[in-house]
């Protein structure tokens, strides 16, 4: 916290300050509302109109924009919207957890990139569930359905070339499945899902195949908001199928069971 120069003085008009003595001096008066005006100085680092931190009134002023477009609008480059906030980079990265945690806004980076409005119309169908995506439909189909074609090929990298501790890895990545299936949480079972994915993809020795998968999963994972049953579809119950499939998958990589992670994979493609 930088203090306020010690030249600061109170030009008039001078405000009256509560508790002030008819009788007091100018000097006195005058010392008195310099320290009310540096304890205010001190105050703005930290105090903010009913109680919001600068993070949530920034949040809500790019809302407020967001409310007013259509969906999908481009809002600006992030610099730009946080000029137009008037706050700092970590505040502004911090309103920006914030909105996209509440749908509100999607980040894309590169050329042309910034700050959209949410579109949530969008569904891509995956297995017996559906990703409720932030973004046109056929781009992250797209990426699902050649993720899926890429997916008997890691595992014939993996089968070949996971050491002991990759498997350790892969089998660790199912802790947070089992739990997810236990909670009854798609979301977190289908980010889990990928992670898993993501560790087969890190052994293989293919350095093209590695690359192209991982921005697979990336465009996925970047536009995805939710995850929603297929109508008339138990997903709890094929949450807790999945999560046994992958299971059963790292206990053939294991056991280097060649006939049973073909087994393994086929089913995993065409079952979602």
């Amino acid at each position: 916290m930088i203090d306020p120069p010690a030249e600061l003085t109170v030009k008039e008009p001078r405000v009256a300050i509560a508790g002030e003595h008819v009788g007091a001096t100018r000097t006195d008066v005058g010392e008195a509302e310099t320290v009310q005006a540096e304890m205010a100085f001190r105050r703005s680092d930290w105090e903010h109109p009913a109680g919001r931190s600068r993070a949530e009134q920034a949040a809500d002023h790019v809302a407020g924009l967001a409310a007013a477009a259509q969906p999908g609008t481009r809002l600006g480059t992030k610099e730009d919207v946080r000029a137009r906030c008037g706050v700092s980079v970590g505040t502004f990265n911090e309103a920006l957890r914030l909105l996209q945690t509440r749908h509100v806004i999607t980040v894309r980076p590169g050329p042309g990139g910034g700050l959209f409005v949410t579109n949530r119309a969008a569904t891509v169908r995956l297995g017996n569930s559906l990703l409720e995506l932030d973004a046109d439909e056929p781009t992250v189909a797209e990426a699902v359905r050649i993720r899926d074609a890429l997916d008997p090929l890691l595992i014939e990298d993996a089968l070949w070339h996971a050491s002991p501790a990759d498997l350790a890895v892969l089998r660790e990545c199912l802790e947070p499945m089992a739990a997810a299936a236990a909670s009854g949480d798609p979301a977190a079972f289908v980010h889990a899902n990928w992670q898993l994915h993501a560790q087969i993809a890190a052994i293989s020795p293919s350095q093209l195949l590695r690359s192209l998968y991982s921005s697979l999963l990336e465009i996925i994972e970047r536009h995805m908001l939710s995850v929603l049953p297929a109508e008339g579809t138990p997903l709890p119950g094929y949450i807790e199928d999945r999560y046994r499939l992958h299971a059963n998958l790292v206990t053939a990589l294991e056991r280097r069971d060649t006939a049973e992670t073909s087994r393994l994979i086929a089913m995993h493609n065409t079952q979602g």
